[in-house]
């Protein structure tokens, strides 16, 4: 151990030596101290089994233990943004709606789950808020239920429903309104005009047009939707 450290600490004072130069005995600097550090990894190991007094079976299955650990640390570095995103996929599956960031050839994209119910809905959130958005290329607008208009700060006092409308439910009245910020996953737009369907008429606020429209592509898929910001 004392001869290990020995060469540790003279490994050490070369690369100090030597830093300005950037060049260890014909090696850049990292890649020696790479070599160094390998080197010392080797001569604990060798040390441990020569100076070990245990059974040389048990002694190896131990080493192949540890061997199995450091490359599994190793590989789940070098590999760990696919590792995020297949775990960001498992997560999409069990939770329909959440917005999932991934990146394939065409760049980086929004990719949405079906949802158990068949539809496509999207976890979003509107001036900051979380709102659950039912995606429907039949709106022409963003289109609020009373409830989530009054949860992200609107107040019956500023609807004025002056617009009809035709719902699930039937026909409807809503009041227009104008939304600072409309976010779902990384996509965010601004500024965008909306209506507030009446108290009970609206069971989802819905995700319409005007926002998809503003997307570079959106592609519906059997299972997912695909928005590209």
């Amino acid at each position: 151990m004392v001869i290990i450290l020995a060469l540790l600490g003279a490994a050490l004072a070369i690369l100090i030596f030597n830093h300005d130069s950037g060049v260890t005995f014909g090696l850049p600097n990292d890649d020696f101290a790479n070599l160094a550090y390998l080197g010392l990894i080797v001569a604990v190991l060798g040390a441990g089994i020569v100076g070990s007094q245990r059974n040389m079976g048990d002694l190896l299955k131990n080493l192949m233990t540890w061997v199995v650990i450091i490359l599994g640390l190793a590989t789940g570095w070098l590999y760990q943004d696919q590792a995020k995103e297949v775990a960001m996929r498992v997560f999409a599956g069990l939770v329909p709606g959440q917005p999932m960031m991934l990146t394939d050839e065409n760049g980086l994209a929004v990719s949405i789950r079906k949802s158990l119910n068949s539809h496509f809905e999207a976890a979003g959130s509107i001036n900051g808020k979380p709102v659950n958005f039912l995606i429907d290329t039949g709106a022409t607008t963003i289109a609020l239920s009373h409830a989530d208009a009054m949860r992200i700060g609107f107040s019956d006092s500023d609807l004025s429903f002056s617009l009809s409308i035709n719902t699930a439910n039937g026909q409807a009245r809503a009041a227009p309104v104008r939304l600072d910020r409309v976010t779902i996953g990384s996509i965010s737009r601004f500024d965008l005009r909306a209506t507030v369907a009446e108290p009970g008429k609206l069971d989802q606020s819905l995700l319409g047009m005007n926002f998809i429209s503003s997307l570079t592509a959106f592609e519906m898929r059997r299972d997912e939707v695909i928005l590209r910001d």
